[in-house]
């Protein structure tokens, strides 16, 4: 889903995570990969990299996503959305049609960097992240019917220590994006 290996600012949260003794995936991640996330720290945020997605209800499935709307409702996702905020930071991502064709999506030609809100939890020792979706605004809809809950740098603090504001940001409007089909 993610390509984060193409903006200096990016680049950093991924030597800061590596530097910080994590191992996540550089060029595009998919579920269960190893991902850089920004997560609250005592003094300031930390980086730190975990596995992508929530074990599943069947053996070897995994729960990549959570819907913004519902997430506070579901039993899974509720206690961890309210005390485990992350942050994916990342240049674009990727979604595909309903022909199977691939779309990356960005402010513009150039990667900025996206912050996408998610949560986290530990199974088994081992913790592992989850990222939100949202219904998606006019640049995404007539790719895909979901789009990732979008966040600006200046919202990145925010969202990760202050469940007030995170609760109301499940409801705010996207940034417009650019895609290009790859």
């Amino acid at each position: 889903m993610f390509e984060p290996k193409k903006n200096p600012e990016i680049n950093r949260i991924y030597e800061l995570a590596t530097s910080n003794g994590y191992q996540p995936k550089i060029g595009e991640v998919f579920p269960s990969d190893q991902t850089a996330l920004v997560i609250p720290g005592q003094d300031q945020v930390q980086v730190v990299a975990m596995k992508w997605g929530f074990p599943g209800f069947k053996q070897g499935q995994l729960i990549i996503n959570a819907r913004s709307e519902t997430v506070n409702d579901k039993k899974m996702f509720a206690k961890s959305f309210l005390t485990r905020r992350c942050v994916y930071p990342t240049s674009g991502f990727f979604e595909w049609s309903k022909d199977k064709d691939k779309y990356w999506f960005n402010y513009g030609d150039d990667p900025e960097p996206l912050y996408i809100g998610g949560f986290y939890n530990i199974f088994d020792g081992t913790p592992q992240s989850i990222l939100l979706t949202t219904a998606p605004n006019q640049s995404v809809a007539s790719i895909h019917d979901r789009m990732p809950l979008i966040l600006k740098k200046d919202q990145i603090k925010p969202w990760l220590n202050n469940y007030e504001f995170a609760n109301r940001f499940l409801t705010a409007s996207m940034p417009l994006l650019s895609s290009r089909g790859v």
